[in-house]
């Protein structure tokens, strides 16, 4: 017997039927997956959220802080619940409530921050201030 097949015969027994579950989704529920870049002129983050909507997130700036958020469609609204209660054979499929929070480097104009979401993928695009330019300073003869 391997490991993986030791701890498969763990998650399959009765006991642990009853005791896994809770553990096993909470442990593995993940935030969701994020690619930052940046170049010349901006940041630019794209957060991976599958099915989920642009009213589901929630975007938020507080003090150079970029918080990103989502609860999950039974905390965003009631379930109908019919008469006989649904009963599920299968249940892979997992979504979790999330936040996240970034913080902005000083570059970040916060007056330009744009967010898109298309295609599961939430797009925030941060403009970089513009930079000033070297000032002279005349010196005065005494």
């Amino acid at each position: 017997m391997n490991e993986l097949s030791f701890l498969d015969s763990i998650f399959n027994n009765s006991m642990a039927d009853s005791i896994m579950p809770n553990f096993y989704y909470h442990t593995n529920a993940s935030t969701p997956k994020v690619d930052v870049k940046e170049n010349s002129d901006n940041y630019t983050l794209e957060m991976e959220l599958p099915g989920r909507t642009e009213k589901d997130i929630n975007i938020e700036l507080e003090h150079n802080n970029l918080t990103i958020s989502s609860k999950t469609q039974d905390e965003n609204k009631e379930e109908h619940k019919e008469k006989n209660e649904t009963k599920w054979i299968l249940k892979e499929r997992y979504s979790s409530s999330f936040s996240r929070r970034f913080s902005l480097p000083s570059d970040v104009d916060s007056e330009s921050i744009a967010a898109s979401f298309k295609n599961g993928i939430l797009t925030v695009v941060m403009h970089k201030k513009a930079i000033a330019s070297p000032k002279k300073i005349a010196i005065e003869a005494c």
